[in-house]
């Protein structure tokens, strides 16, 4: 039951290659190559087949000369040429009579020209050559031609090369296999007309160490390359893995918040992709820990600021029942509906602020006129009375005042801005909206008659609840979330939003949103 997957969680599904480590994939990459070349160890048969074949006809053109330059010659010149040719050649001459009886050896009228290899008495590495020489031949199929063995009888039906070459008229070859594995090479010719025919035998040692040589060459090659490749491996997957690993470890210890502080590194020393990813992951990580911290920051802000009007209302509902007295009923009834409207209007612009960044990720953007949004959120006020008794001035230049967002959220930004300018302009005080366009950017702002926000609290104002409000109005009437969302919708549409000086000979602050221009 252990070997189970959580519940919830589909059981992952892995092919084997994909559970290979990265060095283990890049070794098999960097030896797929070599590996091709080792194979074509084994087309080096071609290559003896190739030389064989011209061994071949090296040996007919070899019996038929010699058959051609004995024919006709006396006895004695004929053992003489036999021995010439034999000692010239490194061949052993046989000539046999009509009747199929040996009459001269060139190894008997002189010194042999060759002899047989020892398996028994080679050195080791003669041992190992033929034991390669097997293993290729049996891997490639090549056939294993008869081993060489000495007639017990020396007339010419012993080898089937004569027979033929008597019967046919005609030079014949044989191919077999000496004890040291060396091929020996056999020429049947008829020598005239007369019945006498040749053989010829030749020990070509050099022909199965010219493929020795080539096979030691390319071995060498290979195992040279072999170990290159190895060691590029390694240091490419030391390279890449290592840094990787680093990764893994630092984002696995995040994930476990077992450490606050976890590192992730950087790697600025890299510009490859592995350092762009290294950074690309550790400003994430950064980016993660600013978002779980005003997460944690701002449910501690809600809780704050729900239980303060969650106190009040419990406090004036459990008072209530002991009260007879019908204007304090009266009072507490009113302090208990103030509470309930404070915390809707609370958990309604929590809601709202909790969405607003999912919901601008998903949404289209489209061509806004600035100019106559602003103009119709301050026309629908003036109809709702909700700017109570301020007047609101927009002006407006000649250009084109379109920008690119979300009608909806813009709006909610303007009517944010137009309902803090109005908390703090005194009554009959005016509001003042400029609309510009400043290069690629739309510029509008929103500037009061109020007491001005000192430069040290000009980014404070758009903290999540923080709400220093004037002094003549009522307390509860406003979230302190207003700024904050204004600053985070116009964040959104890769704007801003700042706190700027009036410049002019009036008192107040100036709210200054800035949107790229559509």
């Amino acid at each position: 039951m252990a070997d189970e997957p959580p519940r919830g969680r589909p059981k992952e599904r892995r092919a084997f290659p994909l559970d290979a480590s990265l060095t283990a994939r890049i070794l098999a990459v960097n030896l797929i190559p070599l590996l091709l070349l080792a194979g074509s160890l084994f087309f080096l048969d071609s290559y003896r087949r190739q030389l064989l074949l011209e061994r071949y006809n090296l040996a007919r053109i070899e019996a038929q000369i010699t058959a051609e330059a004995l024919a006709g010659a006396s006895r004695q010149r004929q053992e003489a040429l036999i021995v010439q040719i034999g000692k010239e050649q490194r061949l052993r001459v046989r000539m046999f009579d009509a009747e199929g009886k040996l009459w001269a050896d060139s190894f008997k009228l002189a010194e042999p020209a060759f002899t047989f290899g020892d398996p028994v008495a080679a050195p080791w590495s003669q041992d190992f050559a033929r034991a390669t020489d097997r293993v290729v031949d049996f891997l490639v199929g090549a056939p294993s031609p008869p081993a060489y063995v000495e007639a017990a009888e020396e007339n010419a039906d012993a080898w089937p090369e004569l027979f033929l070459a008597r019967e046919q008229g005609r030079t014949q070859i044989e191919l077999r296999r000496a004890p040291d594995g060396s091929p020996v090479i056999t020429a049947a010719a008829p020598v005239g007309l007369n019945g006498v025919t040749l053989l010829t035998t030749r020990n070509a040692t050099d022909l199965t160490q010219a493929v020795r040589d080539a096979r030691t060459s390319l071995l060498i090659i290979f195992a040279l390359a072999l170990l290159i490749s190895i060691v590029l491996s390694l240091y490419l997957a030391r390279t890449i893995i290592e840094p990787l690993r680093r990764l893994v470890r630092a984002t696995v210890r995040v994930r476990l918040g077992r450490d606050r502080e976890v590192e992730v590194p950087r790697m600025q020393d890299r510009g490859d992709e592995i350092g762009v990813l290294a950074r690309g992951v550790s400003d994430m990580t950064a980016a993660l820990r600013q978002r779980i911290d005003a997460v944690e920051s701002f449910a501690a802000d809600v809780a704050h600021e729900i239980k303060n009007p969650l106190a009040s209302l419990r406090s004036a509902l459990e008072s209530l029942p002991r009260v007879e007295d019908p204007d304090l009923r009266a009072q507490l009834t009113q302090i208990a509906a103030h509470d309930v409207r404070r915390i809707d209007r609370l958990v309604s612009e929590i809601s709202e602020a909790s969405r607003i960044d999912a919901e601008l990720s998903r949404a289209t953007f489209e061509t806004i006129d600035l100019a106559a949004l602003v103009e119709n959120v301050v026309r629908a006020r003036d109809t709702r009375g909700l700017n109570a008794g301020r007047m609101i001035q927009v002006e407006r230049g000649d250009s084109a005042l379109a920008v690119l967002g979300v009608p909806l959220r813009i709006e909610r930004v303007v009517e944010n801005l137009i309902d803090n300018a109005v908390s703090f302009s005194p009554t009959e005080g005016t509001i003042t909206i400029r609309l510009e366009r400043q290069g690629e950017r739309i510029v509008a702002t929103f500037c009061d008659q109020g007491p001005g926000i000192p430069e040290t609290e000009r980014e404070k104002v758009f903290t999540r609840f923080h709400s220093v409000r004037p002094e003549d109005e009522g307390f509860g009437h406003h979230s302190g979330l207003g700024l904050a969302i204004a600053r985070t919708i116009a964040q959104a549409h890769d704007g801003s939003l700042t706190v700027a000086d009036r410049g002019d000979e009036h008192r107040g602050a100036c709210l200054v949103l800035e949107l790229p221009a559509g």
